[in-house]
């Protein structure tokens, strides 16, 4: 940090298994991230090249490589994965990620649909070639799913070998563990929670509101996604107090 502030609360540091901030870029140009990463890199734990970007990005190796300067892995969104596998094309994404030096990978069945079980065998394959995050929940908001069942999916899912399970919200922060209005499904997080290790989670939390209330709920380390390049500052701020929606969460009240 730039100067000395007292009771300001204790930052995981890089790189992080906890206190995560995963970036989701959707068409940075080259130029871009590099002023991008030269700002916010202390602040990066993972970025996400959101959904099927990839397929289109011009200079696709270039970007990668210019997050690898950085040492900031990166991972093909999981809806790419998803577009592989309904295409019967499951080995030839594993072969694009070998291609491009990705290892990390991203498992979701939020477009389509995957029996459990072979989602879970998935997983286990990719655990083979990298680092494997899979999410839970549906992009369908009239997909509702109950708590219980969140919960055995995400505890299968780690038991399978994934390193960490997102929470499903979307890039607008309106499904999943969120109604429609971006309003948090407080009763579900909190008994999700009540199951899963909270450092095992990813809550994909694009909105500022959303991304409060895990602040004040788990702390200044919760794991957090979904985050867009230009509120990296702002969020790690917001983390540490020093942003007016948090500015008491860490003072001595004496």
């Amino acid at each position: 940090m730039n100067f000395n502030l007292t009771q300001i609360p204790a930052r995981t540091q890089q790189p992080r298994n906890s206190g995560i901030t995963m970036v989701m870029d959707k068409g940075l140009s080259i130029t871009e991230v590099h002023n991008f990463m030269s700002v916010s890199g202390p602040h990066v734990d993972i970025v996400k090249l959101g959904f099927g970007t990839s397929f289109v990005t011009p200079k696709l190796r270039e970007k990668i490589e210019a997050y690898k300067s950085y040492n900031v892995p990166i991972y093909f969104g999981g809806t790419l994965f998803e577009a592989f596998l309904v295409r019967n094309q499951f080995n030839d994404y594993i072969a694009v990620c070998k291609d491009y030096g990705v290892d990390y990978m991203e498992v979701s069945d939020g477009s389509i649909t995957i029996p459990h079980a072979e989602k879970c065998g998935y997983i286990e394959k990719l655990t083979q070639h990298g680092t494997v995050l899979s999410e839970v929940g549906s992009k369908d908001a009239a997909h509702i799913i109950p708590p219980y069942k969140w919960i055995e999916l995400m505890r299968a899912e780690l038991e399978a070998g994934s390193s960490y399970v997102i929470a499903e919200a979307r890039e607008a922060g309106n499904v999943g563990i969120y109604r429609g209005s971006g309003e948090v499904r407080e009763g579900l997080v909190q008994e999700i929670l009540t199951q899963i290790p909270e450092e095992k989670i990813l809550w994909e939390a694009p909105q500022k509101a959303q991304q409060l209330y895990f602040l004040e709920l788990i702390g200044c380390n919760v794991n957090l996604g979904n985050i867009a390049p230009q509120e990296v500052i702002a969020l790690e701020a917001m983390r540490v107090g020093l942003r007016g929606d948090t500015f008491e969460l860490y003072l001595d009240k004496a």
